[in-house]
């Protein structure tokens, strides 16, 4: 699980969206911030969070909201989920998985008795500042906009 905590610094990032585009924290100064890591591109859970952060879309955006999501798939797999689920926000493509290590989301996880590393789901809202104002660290996938507006107090 995550090491960072409300009032921490965010940890500088800097990756390619599903378009190629560099894509850094820098660019979200003075901007409310949702980052949200997930494991896989086009599964069940990750599939119901990406949906329902588009379904309330227009209400985090009328709230200053940004949204980035992360995972470890590349670019191209990226497109084809945004285009099968008519996503309106980027998702950075992080194969290295730099960010997402960064970020304290890689680790052990247990799945039907087995054990294996993997992507920890979290969600990391980051203010104008650039500091975490909140970490979701079990995300509901069916009603992630929800918390996101909770989280920064909408």
């Amino acid at each position: 699980m995550t090491h960072l905590k409300k009032g921490d610094a965010a940890p500088n990032f800097e990756a390619q969206d599903e378009k190629g585009q560099t894509i850094k924290l820098s660019d979200f100064n003075g901007k409310k911030l949702a980052l949200y890591i997930y494991p896989k591109d086009m599964t069940p859970g990750c599939t119901a969070q990406a949906c329902n952060i588009k379904d309330n879309y227009a209400l985090l955006e009328k709230n200053g909201i940004a949204i980035l999501g992360v995972s470890a798939d590349d670019a191209s797999k990226h497109q084809k989920f945004i285009e099968k689920y008519d996503l309106p926000f980027p998702l950075l493509a992080d194969t290295d998985t730099k960010l997402i290590n960064d970020y304290g989301c890689w680790g052990e996880k247990k799945f039907m008795g087995k054990v294996y590393d993997g992507i920890h789901r979290t969600t990391f809202l980051i203010n104008e500042e650039g500091n975490i104002h909140d970490v979701i660290t079990k995300p509901k996938t069916k009603a992630h906009a929800e918390e996101i507006l909770a989280g920064f107090g909408l």
